[in-house]
């Protein structure tokens, strides 16, 4: 252990009183004492960059449909996104379904107890792992995410890049060596610990305005003796936004509209979606349209009037997407092309990407394509 850190004594002596402000300030989350392993799996994997608030409905209806491992196993890869749908990072949703096959094939069904054998499933990295040991099996093992992050970096008053290779040494090492502190105490217990330091990290050590005053470890935080906690953790290099402009075709024919699944290694791969493309803003812009359709289907379109515009974030780019509309005007699907001709009644059978889903409304709704 590093040097630099609390005494057990004193681990031990903020856990108590971090276990009493917990009794009566746990957040509460609907989830509160759950110890199924697969429930908490699912949970967790959701939880990894959304909120709390956005992942509740999608964990609801996913548990529904996929009611145990051995459910979503034997799922088709185009059910379990359509399910997860929205939720974005569909790369999580993919492992999900890989992670299950795995289990079923070689762990009877069941989640591996240990973090070391949780880690070798697709898309379980540390932080996963310790949340499924720690909550399903009362496992000590650490949990840092960007609650206890914060916490910890101010606790110990780190000054470095917490997410740096260096810092996340240490935060880890810390993050351990309290919940193996926390299984000494007959109060506590590894999970009660690692719920207690996420509840205080996203009620009380918040980024913008901690708490100080009604923190119960305050005591024991470095960066409060030093008037550091509105500093700590140094803040990331902001990321330059990349503002880009992409085009998709509302292609007609017949009353049904062509989807296109995508593949690697386009975003969102294995989704569906109208055709898609990036747009040269260079007059003329119908051109640009009949080429990236006939690009990426075969086809010749009669290009018709924009119909839609949306704007979202996908990590670093601000992407402008203009919906056109446009019927068929001569050409066969490219035979390679994973395609359906789609009635807009039907698109609810698709999963598609969150714009695509935008766009298939307002076809539905009836809105004039062409």
């Amino acid at each position: 252990m590093d040097g630099h850190f609390p005494s057990l004594r004193q681990q031990r002596s903020l856990l108590r009183a971090l276990y009493r402000w917990h009794l009566t300030h746990a957040r509460p989350l609907p989830w509160r004492g759950e110890t199924d392993p697969y429930r908490i799996w699912l949970r967790e994997i959701m939880l990894q960059q959304t909120t709390v608030a956005a992942v509740i409905p999608y964990l609801e209806r996913f548990l529904r449909r996929f009611p145990t491992v051995q459910s979503l196993a034997a799922a088709e890869e185009s059910d379990v996104l359509r399910q997860w749908e929205g939720l974005g990072y569909y790369r999580r949703a993919r492992n999900l379904h890989r992670a299950a096959q795995v289990l079923v094939r070689a762990h009877g069904g069941q989640l591996p107890s240990d973090v070391a054998t949780l880690r070798q499933l697709p898309g379980v990295g540390r932080y996963t792992a310790g949340a499924i040991a720690s909550f399903a099996f009362n496992a000590p093992a650490p949990i840092l995410e960007a609650n206890t992050l914060r916490l910890h970096t101010r606790l110990l008053a780190y000054e470095g890049d917490p997410r740096g290779a260096a810092g996340q040494r240490v935060l880890w090492q810390w993050a351990e060596s309290l919940v193996h502190a926390a299984a000494t105490l007959p109060e506590s217990s590894p999970a009660a610990a690692n719920q207690a330091l996420m509840d205080l990290g996203a009620t009380v050590c918040t980024a913008t305005a901690p708490d100080c005053p009604a923190c119960p470890v305050q005591r024991w935080c470095g960066a409060l003796r030093r008037n550091l906690q509105h500093e700590l953790p140094r803040s990331p290099a902001r990321r330059k936004m990349t503002h880009v402009v992409e085009a998709a075709v509302a292609v007609q024919r017949s009353g049904r509209f062509l989807l296109r699944r995508r593949r690697p290694p386009e975003r969102w791969a294995g989704l569906w979606d109208f055709p898609r493309f990036p747009l040269d803003e260079v007059p003329p812009v119908a051109a640009a349209l009949i080429a990236g359709v006939q690009a990426q289907s075969g086809l010749v379109i009669d290009v018709g009037p924009q119909i839609a515009e949306f704007v979202h974030f996908v990590t670093r780019y601000r992407i402008t997407l203009r919906c056109y509309a446009a019927t068929v005007a001569a050409g066969r699907v490219t035979p390679a092309l994973e395609h359906a001709w789609v009635r807009p009644a039907d698109f609810a059978r698709y999963p598609l990407s969150t714009t695509g889903r935008k766009l298939a409304r307002l076809l539905l709704e009836g809105r004039d394509p062409g």
